[in-house]
């Protein structure tokens, strides 16, 4: 196997056919800036080269706990505007790559990586790892155009709106029931599972499982096209307000207070 490091954020690794896309991005794999702009280069650098499929995982107990939300308050208004976008290209590069992606969620998978992992073609969890789920609204924080209709694609209908303004985080067995994960298996044969479900996708001629992709994925893009005028503007004046800005202090300081207790 060899592997590819990205300043020491995300290492690939080469199995056969197959990537190993991990993520190691501090402790919890928090979206920031760079972070957002390392997922978009390694995942352009795959699409070029000659593996058929990837497996996308975290580690430790952590997948991804979401936007780095103590990086948000730091940058505040000024950071957002270019950390939002960033955002929506790296959610829109998984989600549109033209190769099978399974993601092997190893733990936690809150707000934007539970929207990370959704973005994946298909989802394996383990079953002794943490919670998944989208805490937005709990927050205080509306979702971006793309999550929002990446959770909608992936999600059973009767338990979209649920799931979106409930903001509850689900054990493995409740988001299996949910539809938010495929399959949980024992942590220890995760990346097994994953890279055996990787390799029966990747024996789909790539040309036909890449078309097909698109003819899932573009009437969703489309939706996202359509909706960014009326909704995205608002969205990120939203985020960068200072009412939205109070709400995410309030926010890290009570989940602060719950670790330590």
């Amino acid at each position: 196997m060899n592997c590819a490091n990205l300043r020491g954020v995300i290492e690939i690794e080469e199995s056969g056919e197959l990537a190993v896309f991990h993520m190691g991005h501090g402790k919890a794999n928090a979206f920031d800036l760079e972070f957002c702009e390392a997922i978009v280069t390694q995942l352009e650098a795959l699409n070029q080269s000659s593996r058929r499929a990837v497996v996308i995982t975290g580690q430790g107990q952590i997948f991804s706990a979401g936007v780095d939300l103590l990086r948000v308050l730091d940058g505040g208004s000024v950071y957002l505007k270019s950390f939002l976008p960033a955002l929506k290209r790296a959610f829109e590069t998984l989600f549109c790559f033209p190769k099978p992606v399974v993601a092997a969620i190893n733990g936690h998978a809150i707000a934007g990586g539970c929207v990370l992992a959704l973005a994946a073609d298909q989802r394996l969890m383990a079953s002794q790892a943490g919670r998944i789920g989208i805490p937005e609204l709990a927050v205080g924080v509306p979702f971006p155009t793309l999550a929002l209709e990446i959770m909608r694609h992936a999600v059973a209908p009767r338990h979209f709106r649920e799931l979106v303004y409930l903001g509850a985080t689900l054990s493995p067995t409740e988001a299996k029931e949910k539809g938010l994960v495929d399959e949980t298996v024992d942590a220890e044969k995760l990346l097994d599972k994953a890279l055996a479900a990787a390799e029966a996708l990747a024996a789909v001629p790539p040309e036909v499982f890449a078309i097909t992709k698109r003819q899932l994925c573009d009437p969703v893009m489309k939706r996202v096209r359509e909706d960014a005028g009326r909704f995205d503007a608002a969205v990120e004046e939203l985020w960068r307000s200072p009412a939205t800005l109070t709400a995410i202090k309030a926010y890290v300081e009570r989940t602060f207070k719950k670790s330590k207790a």
